[in-house]
């Protein structure tokens, strides 16, 4: 794993992805992708998987990670190609057999608070995002770019620590779609699935070349892990090839789905 300090403190500057929706040009998928928040998508486990990961529920598996660094609170958070030049990151998960590799990059912002070297601080961030992304995520991080905004006084007094979280994770859970066919409902029993999600489309999508299969992952559960045995168990079903795409890693058992 490398590092990166920014240079230009803007945040990434690649905000588009170079993918398409399998006719040549940037389709409705990345649009509805778009406006929903998602961002990009990123490739989980091993580049022939078939595993991938929404950039919404990565960026908010690590500010979870990161309320735990002493002496720093996350700000702005974005994951990229660490290759500004490549080939970018599909619009929409290809099928199961695609190699795809992409290293990834992670860029932040965050205030650090006075009483350490600031460097200190930034390693330290820096370690702890890169590990999350890699070990909870399944993510290939090449890079880690910090860019601290400011420095604040020490917070003080017993609810300090619980706005420090509350400020740093947001909110979490998304939005549950039913278990129709036979498919779905072998995602859904997986353990480690809290919910079924029709982020792109319905729980299961039957493209031509494959069938996705949206899942918000439970607490306390490894998201490759629980995506490769959605796959291995919806495949048991004789549906084939098929795609998982996390679309939402759930914080607490008491957290979940979003109403309406």
């Amino acid at each position: 794993m490398t590092t990166a300090h920014s240079r230009d403190g803007q945040g990434p500057s690649d905000t588009s992805d170079r993918g398409t929706d399998g006719q040549g040009s940037p389709g409705w998928t990345a649009a509805v992708r778009q406006r929903l928040g998602l961002g990009r998508l990123l490739p989980s486990g091993g580049p022939s998987e078939g595993i991938w990961v929404t950039e919404q529920a990565a960026t908010a598996e690590l500010r979870r990670a990161a309320v735990g660094v002493p002496g720093a609170s996350l700000g702005g958070l974005w994951l990229s190609p660490a290759d500004r030049d490549g080939p970018g990151l599909p619009v929409v998960p290809p099928a199961p057999g695609a190699a795809v590799s992409v290293p990834l990059r992670i860029d932040g912002e965050f205030t650090a608070t006075t009483g350490e070297p600031l460097m200190v601080v930034a390693q330290r961030l820096r370690e702890v995002l890169a590990g999350a992304a890699e070990e909870r995520l399944g993510l290939d991080v090449a890079e880690v770019d910090l860019r601290i905004t400011g420095l604040v006084e020490p917070a003080a007094g017993p609810g300090a620590e619980a706005v420090r979280k509350s400020a740093a994770t947001g909110p979490v859970g998304g939005r549950a779609a039913p278990a129709k066919g036979e498919a779905a409902r072998a995602a859904a029993g997986v353990p480690g699935v809290a919910y079924l999600t029709g982020t792109l489309g319905t729980a299961v999508t039957v493209t031509w070349d494959q069938v996705r299969v949206e899942v918000a992952t439970a607490p306390g559960h490894h998201a490759p892990t629980v995506a490769r045995a959605v796959r291995e168990a919806v495949t048991a079903t004789g549906t084939s090839p098929v795609t998982v795409l996390v679309t939402a890693v759930e914080a607490q058992a008491d957290h979940g789905p979003a109403e309406d």
